[in-house]
């Protein structure tokens, strides 16, 4: 099961200081997981610009130019934040029992190890 699901809060744990340019400390909702290249998109955070070349389309509009975008950052450059402290922390999973409509169901549940409260 992933530790970090699109639509997570998650920290830059590492990479450049902000002052030299960095995104570390920076913090973001998740986009997009490329699970098999284990990286993901991340909200804000390593911009990269494009090249585009200039072109019209039927209606005469100019398409092109220079665009900015968030490139993939690897997966273990980021950490998951817990809610209530707004800080990285590690996950867990944990089995618990849950009755829906009188039917038992055994689902495993995301958990902050530090503070020990679900994501």
């Amino acid at each position: 099961m992933a530790k970090i699901k699109k639509g997570d809060l998650v920290q830059v744990i590492s990479g450049a200081k902000p002052e030299r340019g960095g995104d570390r400390g920076k913090q973001g909702k998740v986009l997009e997981v490329l699970a098999g290249q284990n990286r993901v998109i991340v909200e804000g955070v390593n911009y990269a610009t494009r090249h585009n070349r200039v072109g019209q389309t039927q209606r005469g509009t100019k398409t092109g130019g220079i665009e900015t975008f968030e490139a993939p950052i690897h997966i273990s450059n980021v950490a998951l934040v817990d809610p209530s402290t707004k800080k990285p922390t590690r996950v867990g999973h944990r089995v618990e029992e849950q009755t829906k409509d009188g039917v038992k169901r055994t689902v495993r549940v995301r958990y902050a190890k530090k503070s020990g409260k679900d994501l």
